[in-house]
């Protein structure tokens, strides 16, 4: 095979595998990944054994850790320190310190049933502890923010974790390497590592940092898009070249590289720069890992793979809910962030990835490990999905803190009428509360979230989706139902018992797009809001004021758009003309 029909087939995949599980609702990256497994040598070995993807694959971690690079700065971490540096700090400490020791007790109880004779060293252990630490930033990052929880108190704490995670790697990224030396040179090679990584990290910050910012400012002078573009992939490639020549990793350079830029004003610019090449190439390095995992031995080894998937959800899931506890959060906050986090993780690859290269892994436990963390990072979106149920499950307080809530929202609706409920009280309900506030209008909010509810002291706990909920808010007295939460799910499963059970109560339902706008309508719905129109609205209208466009014709413009759109504001806007305003 060509290289061309190489690189097309490599595309074509990708395609096919991202348009497929973008439709399933998940993430691209596990598109990826089964696309590699199913071109690969061990499937239909469509692609060979081609060095070629592996190397545009190493590009890949490279801009990731480019990436990772820029969005470091310390404001950000002082502003989270507590759960970066206390939570995230010991998540990883532990876990390299507590699964090794668990791995080779069951490799010493269970020498014959789990891991035949395969003998585990505690280098391997800690390589793979290593791997085990780390979850996917990608994937939780991507479901909080469209659950509208990166704020929550669960979301900040599973950031916060997340960031100190990625921080974590470059230092492993050195540890792991040194592990495949010699048992006598171990110690030798680890104090050499470090060395070279301080001296190289030290250069680099100390005088790199004024270099940096004069090259850029003088680049950037040119007013030249493609030589501004050619000049960061100069840099990062650079960076990553000198501190592999000093023995380092490619991506330890590409971090420092990143760091480096974040100082400078040109920050932002490069990262819409860069994002195309990081994600493609991040896209092929996924797609690689897919093509090492051999499903036959899976297949042959699936008592071993399902241990392997379970083990490390459970360990990972309790320990992090534990460490939460310790750091201060609630039962169910702390069950959250464990479950949020329990799975693999993108950087778990690279450092098993590494381990192997290092021969620290048994070439027999390669594929099952593998497996086990493609499958941990396909169950995560269902586990999420189903995170309240399994805290309502385990946390038996839960129980009683959803059956107070609706007595208590028994007790506050009796005597209210013609009130709006208000579902979800995050920045849209809270701001939309105040303004129905200050118009007299009788309110009642409610939200999944205890620890905001605490915070704020102005909403009730309770899941709106439920019919139980619904009729203690008094939603048959109710003037309207306002769902200020952008969950698509959710809003049609409201939209259905309403429609059966109270039809005559208006809901108003807030979008992050027109995409679900149909479906919504047809649920009955009676105006759908989506955030993308009502900002471009915004923006248009600062931006028509600001060139001199006279204020009249700026609100006259935008109340044509409005009366386009919504149906309930159509007449108002044309019965009153510009000579009313």
């Amino acid at each position: 095979m060509t290289a061309l029909e190489l690189t097309l087939l490599y595309l074509l995949a990708a395609v096919l595998g991202v348009v497929v599980f973008r439709s399933l609702k998940l993430p691209p990256m596990l598109g990826y990944l089964t696309v590699g497994v199913l071109i690969g040598p061990n499937a239909l070995a469509l692609a060979g054994k081609s060095e070629f993807i592996r190397h545009l694959g190493e590009f890949g971690v490279v801009f990731l850790m480019f990436v990772i690079g820029l969005e470091f700065s310390l404001p950000k971490l002082q502003a989270m320190r507590r759960h970066v540096f206390g939570l995230g700090l010991s998540q990883v400490f532990v876990t390299l310190l507590v699964a090794p020791v668990v791995s080779l007790g069951l490799t010493f109880l269970f020498p014959s049933w789990w891991i035949g004779t395969l003998h585990m060293t505690w280098q391997a252990s800690v390589a793979l502890s290593a791997a085990l630490a780390m979850s996917s930033t990608a994937i939780v990052a991507k479901l909080l923010a469209d659950r509208a929880e990166l704020q929550s108190e669960h979301g900040r704490r599973v950031m916060g974790i997340l960031l100190f995670q990625d921080i974590a790697v470059v230092p492993l990224l050195i540890l792991i390497p040194a592990l495949g030396a010699p048992a006598s040179d171990l110690v030798q090679s680890l104090l050499v590592g470090a060395l070279k990584a301080t001296v190289v990290v030290l250069v680099l910050l100390v005088g790199g940092k004024r270099v940096m910012h004069t090259w850029l400012k003088l680049v950037a002078r040119k007013k030249s898009e493609e030589l501004f573009v050619l000049n960061i992939l100069l840099i990062t490639l650079g960076l990553a070249w000198l501190t592999e020549l000093a023995g380092l990793s490619l991506a330890l350079g590409a971090f420092i590289a990143g760091m480096l830029i974040s100082e400078t004003e040109f920050k932002h610019q490069v990262e819409a720069e860069i994002r195309p090449f990081h994600d493609v190439l991040l896209g092929l390095f996924f797609i690689s890992i897919g093509m090492l995992l051999d499903w036959r031995l899976v297949l042959a080894q699936w008592p071993l793979v399902l241990v392997l998937s379970l083990l490390p959800v459970l360990f990972k899931s309790a320990l992090v809910a534990v460490l939460a506890f310790m750091f201060g959060a609630t039962k169910s906050t702390a069950l959250r962030t464990g479950l949020y986090l329990a799975q693999a993780g993108e950087f778990g690859f690279v450092l098993l990835t590494l381990a192997s290269q290092q021969k620290l892994v048994p070439p027999e436990l390669l594929n099952p490990i593998l497996a086990s963390m493609v499958v941990s990072m396909l169950a995560t979106p269902f586990i999420i999905m189903h995170s309240n149920w399994l805290v309502l499950k385990v946390v038996s307080s839960e129980w009683l803190t959803q059956s107070l809530s609706l007595t208590q929202m028994a007790s506050k609706t009796l005597k209210m009428k013609n009130h709006v409920i208000v579902c979800g009280f995050g920045r849209s309900g809270q701001n939309l509360s105040a303004m129905l506030a200050a118009e007299n209008i009788p309110t009642m909010a409610v939200d999944l979230d205890p620890d905001l509810i605490e915070h704020t002291g102005s909403a009730v706990f309770g899941d709106a989706t439920r019919p139980a909920t619904l009729q203690a808010l008094g939603v048959h007295r109710a003037r309207a139902i306002v769902v200020t939460f952008v969950d698509t799910p959710a809003a049609l499963r409201l939209l259905a018992w309403m429609r059966e059970h109270a039809a005559n109560v208006p809901v108003i339902v807030r979008t992050r797009d027109d995409h679900d706008l149909e479906a919504l309508q047809a649920a009955g719905a009676a105006e759908v809001v989506p955030d993308a129109l009502e900002g471009s609205l915004m923006l248009a209208s600062h931006a028509l004021a600001m060139v001199g466009v006279p204020m009249r014709r700026v609100i006259r413009a935008v109340q044509d758009q409005r009366s386009a759109r919504y149906a309930l504001l159509r007449n108002y806007y044309d019965e009153n003309e510009d000579g009313h305003h």
